[in-house]
C-alpha cells in the first residue's frame, strides 16, 4: 500500500513533469537565443581582449605587465583586496548571525542598509566620501591640520571599495543562516559549549560554502572596481592606480603600444575573473553534491498529511 508521502510525490513528479514539456522548437528556440547572447555579448568581447592583447607577440605582452607603473597598479589592486575582504567577512558574519539568528529591534531597518551600496552608483558613493573627507569637506579641515589625507589616497579608495564591497559576504550568508535555524547551536549550548565554541564547530562548518562563495564575490567586486574609485584616487600614476584605471589610462592615451599594455591589464583581470568563476562553479557544485547526499541519508520520518493519531492530539 503506497503512503500519502509516496502518493504526494507522485502527483507533484507528474505536475513538474507537465510544466516543463514543451515542443522542440520551444526548446531549441530558447537554447539557441541564450547562447547567441553569450556568445556575442560574453564569449566575443573576451576572445577580443586576449587577442589584442597577444596581438604584438608573447614578450610584448610580458613586458606590458612588468612595467613599472602596472606593477605598481597590481600591488595597490592586490593590496586593497586583502584589506578589503577580510574586513568585509568580519562584518558579514556579524551582521548574518544577528540577522538570521536574533530578533530584535530595527532588524528590517539593517537588511535595508545591507543593501544600499547595490542601490547607490559607484559614482556617487566616491563623491560622498569627497564631501566627508576631502580639503573642502565634513572632515576635512581637522584631517588637514592632523596632515592625514584621506582623498586621493589609499586609506580613501579603501574605503570605497569596502562600501561598494560589504552586502556580498552578508547577502550570502544571510539566508544559508536562516535556513539551518537554530537547533544546532541550541543543542550546543544545552550540551554546555560556550557562545566561541559554538560558532567555531556549530556555526561555521554549516555555513562554509556560503561563507567561502561571499569571499569569492567580495573579492571579485574589490579588485575590479571603478566607479567609487576612480573618484577618490586622484589617477596619479604609480601611486593611486588600480588595474581598473591603469586599463582606462593606458586606453586613452590612443598609442599602438599604450593600447597593446591596456589589453595586456584586462587580460589579466578577465584571467582573474575566470578563475573566480571556476572556483565559485566549484563550489556550487560541491554543495549540491552535499545536499543531494544528505537528502538520500535523511530517513523520511515525517508524513505531508496528518497521521489520525496526530488529529486526535490537535
Amino acid at each position: 500500500m503506497q503512503t500519502d508521502t509516496q502518493i504526494h510525490r507522485r502527483a507533484t513528479h507528474k505536475k513538474s513533469q507537465r510544466g516543463t514539456e514543451e515542443s522542440w522548437f520551444v526548446r531549441w528556440f530558447l537554447i539557441v537565443v541564450a547562447l547567441s547572447f553569450v556568445g556575442v555579448f560574453l564569449l566575443l568581447p573576451l576572445i577580443n581582449v586576449f587577442w589584442q592583447a597577444l596581438s604584438h607577440g608573447v614578450k610584448v605582452y610580458v613586458e606590458s605587465l612588468t612595467d613599472p607603473d602596472t606593477r605598481s597598479a597590481i600591488h595597490l589592486t592586490l593590496l586593497i583586496a586583502g584589506i578589503t575582504v577580510p574586513l568585509n567577512l568580519v562584518f558579514g558574519l556579524a551582521a548574518a548571525w544577528a540577522i538570521a539568528k536574533f530578533n530584535f529591534k530595527g532588524k528590517p531597518i539593517l537588511v535595508s542598509l545591507i543593501d544600499l551600496p547595490f542601490a547607490i552608483s559607484p559614482v556617487v558613493a566616491g563623491l560622498m566620501f569627497v564631501v566627508l573627507f576631502g580639503r573642502q569637506g565634513f572632515f576635512g579641515e581637522w584631517l588637514d591640520t592632523r596632515e592625514i589625507r584621506i582623498i586621493f589616497a589609499v586609506p580613501g579608495m579603501v574605503l570605497a571599495t569596502i562600501f561598494i564591497t560589504f552586502p556580498f559576504v552578508a547577502r550570502e550568508l544571510i539566508p544559508v543562516m536562516q535556513a539551518t535555524g537554530t537547533e544546532q547551536e541550541q543543542a550546543a549550548l544545552t550540551l554546555g559549549a560556550n557562545g566561541w565554541k559554538t560558532f567555531w564547530y556549530v556555526t561555521l562548518p554549516s555555513v562554509r560554502w556560503g561563507l567561502l562563495y561571499g569571499i569569492i564575490l567580495c573579492n571579485a567586486r574589490a579588485m575590479g572596481e571603478f566607479g567609487a574609485v576612480s573618484v577618490v584616487s586622484g589617477h596619479i600614476t604609480g601611486q593611486t592606480d588600480t588595474m581598473p584605471l591603469r586599463v582606462e589610462k593606458l586606453y586613452q592615451s590612443a598609442s599602438a603600444a599604450s593600447m597593446t599594455a591596456a589589453f595586456a591589464v584586462a587580460s589579466l583581470l578577465a584571467l582573474l575573473a575566470l578563475l573566480t568563476l571556476g572556483i565559485k562553479t566549484f563550489l556550487e557544485w560541491k554543495t549540491q553534491r552535499e545536499y543531494e547526499a544528505a537528502q538520500r541519508t535523511t530517513p523520511e520520518t515525517i508524513p505531508l498529511t496528518p497521521t489520525l493519531s496526530q488529529r486526535e492530539r490537535d
